[in-house]
């Protein structure tokens, strides 16, 4: 893959079939009505183009293309072909689109670097331990004590009947966890009335990323003038700030071998090799923002579905009493054992995977479910929306929520390769056990102590800035009482509760 970054310019461009590297690229359907030089833009949303493209696939099918100001694309949903891009051997990771647009601000760290770059394969290998089941277990207090500070805010507000900002309080809550676990660092953000400013800068460059796609390459020095100044100044924010997280950690010598400890202390176990001070800080932004955005956004879209379902709640809270009992502070080995609320938290994730799409390439030519010739070096963007709601897979009811998909029979009898909130391969997110078992100790905390009252004008409004998240969602709390909570059951069944809160579908996109 030595040309990969070669690739990425000219693919990126797409005038031409051949230079795509799709050769028989007229066979795949687009939207109608195109205009010349602008491409599919009549309807499209330029703040929305994760939705647009949901819309277009409906239409267009498992497999479709798109063109805006010169660049042209493939995406791909339908199960069978992105099982078929998952095979390891044929096709790798793509760095493309806005990911590509995030090289200024951490160049070759773990998400973005290229297929070529020794620092990826460095910096996974030095930091692959500090996921292990003993790193988690020992960042499981400071989740605990991060979460105790949520429910603090929370506990003021459900007892003055004012409403919570669900996703501005999940940023807090998930920042602070990768912050606190991973760096030793607190941003003292429930101390705060707005986001830290580490929050605000974060959320500008992935934005202007996103925005860099909406506009033609050689009018973005014009059109975005204004906002390149303000991107050049988050990015050097972000920059000053880890800088002075890891000067701290230099300063004090150690951090209890968490994630920094690592990038500054750990040689690779082969080559001796240790992690350059540029690769460090850029390690260190990409895990503070993968680290928080994308499970902030779980978090967020699993409650706004508990409150929409008071059955799935009701359900969730009794697993959660019957598992947790009368222990107030649950154990890192109680956490795996919320089979039901892990299937809130994956169906909220298989309808709004908060990372929506990730992009393969071919690495030789190929073709692609044995009907669409690829060429070395081609990609495809596979449209994760569309995937986990694609009906041969799912389906015709694959927009309802319903947790029972993850059912452990459900989940064996569906083919492999066609839910992957977190990507795929040897390149999906090394954080991922870290994200679910944070996400679930919150939920079960959260359905514990609270009972969530939705907002009955709420529509559901998703928010793109690369990442997905639930926007202006508030919700009424209830804080339970002691009294509320039954006694725990003695049987090991975990569906044991289930009778005493029956379903019953919600149908709806917005459900």
């Amino acid at each position: 893959m030595a040309d990969a970054r070669a690739d990425h310019g000219r693919h990126t461009r797409g005038f031409r079939s051949a230079e795509l590297g799709w050769p028989e690229l007229h066979r795949i359907p687009h939207p109608p009505h195109r205009l010349p030089l602008l491409g599919d833009v009549l309807g499209a949303n330029r703040t929305t183009p994760v939705q647009d493209s949901v819309r277009l696939g409906r239409r267009l099918g498992p497999i479709f293309r798109r063109r805006a100001f010169g660049k042209e694309f493939v995406l791909v949903w339908g199960g069978a072909l992105v099982a078929d891009l998952s095979d390891e051997s044929r096709f790798a990771k793509h760095v493309g689109l806005g990911i590509a647009n995030l090289r200024p601000v951490v160049g070759d760290a773990l998400f973005t670097a290229y297929n070529d770059e020794p620092n990826w394969q460095l910096a996974h290998d030095v930091l692959a331990p500090g996921f292990s089941r003993e790193a988690m277990a020992a960042y499981h207090p400071m989740m605990l004590d991060v979460a105790a500070r949520l429910t603090e805010h929370w506990d003021r507000a459900a007892a003055d009947g004012h409403d919570v900002d669900v996703p501005g309080d999940m940023t807090k809550l998930t920042l602070e966890t990768i912050s606190r676990t991973g760096f030793g660092h607190d941003f003292g953000s429930f101390e705060r009335p707005r986001l830290h400013p580490f929050v605000t800068a974060m959320v500008g460059t992935l934005s202007h990323a996103q925005r860099l796609n909406t506009v033609p390459a050689p009018a973005a020095p014009l059109l975005l003038r204004g906002a390149s100044r303000r991107n050049a100044a988050d990015m050097a924010y972000l920059n000053r700030t880890v800088d002075e997280v890891v000067r701290a950690r230099r300063a004090a010598g150690s951090g209890d071998g968490d994630l920094l400890d690592r990038m500054l202390r750990t040689a690779h176990p082969e080559t001796g090799e240790r992690l350059s001070a540029l690769n460090v800080r850029r390690q260190v932004i990409t895990f503070l923002v993968a680290g928080h955005e994308t499970t902030s956004g779980a978090l967020s879209f699993a409650l706004y579905y508990l409150a929409r379902h008071p059955e799935v709640a009701a359900r969730a809270r009794a697993e959660v009493e019957r598992v947790w009992g009368g222990t107030e502070v649950p154990a890192y080995e109680q956490v795996a054992k919320l089979r039901y609320v892990r299937r809130v938290l994956d169906e909220s994730l298989r309808l709004w995977p908060t990372a929506p799409a990730f992009a393969r390439e071919a690495r030789q030519d190929t073709v692609l479910a044995g009907e669409h010739s690829m060429r070395r070096g081609a990609w495809a963007l596979v449209l994760t929306p569309m995937l986990h709601r694609d009906p041969e897979v799912w389906g015709a009811d694959a927009e309802r929520f319903d947790p029972d998909r993850f059912d452990a029979a459900a989940v064996r009898a569906r083919p492999p390769h066609v839910f992957k909130p977190f990507g795929t391969g040897a390149r999906a997110c090394i954080g991922r056990q870290f994200a679910l078992h944070e996400a679930t100790l919150v939920l079960g905390l959260l359905l514990r102590r609270y009972s969530f009252l939705p907002d009955p004008g709420y529509r559901l409004r998703v928010a793109e800035r690369l990442t997905l998240m639930p926007e202006g969602l508030r919700l009424r709390l209830e804080r339970r009482s002691p009294a509320e909570v039954p006694a725990p059951r003695a049987d090991g069944d975990e569906r044991a509760d289930e009778p005493r809160a029956p379903r019953c579908p919600v149908h709806g996109a917005g459900s």
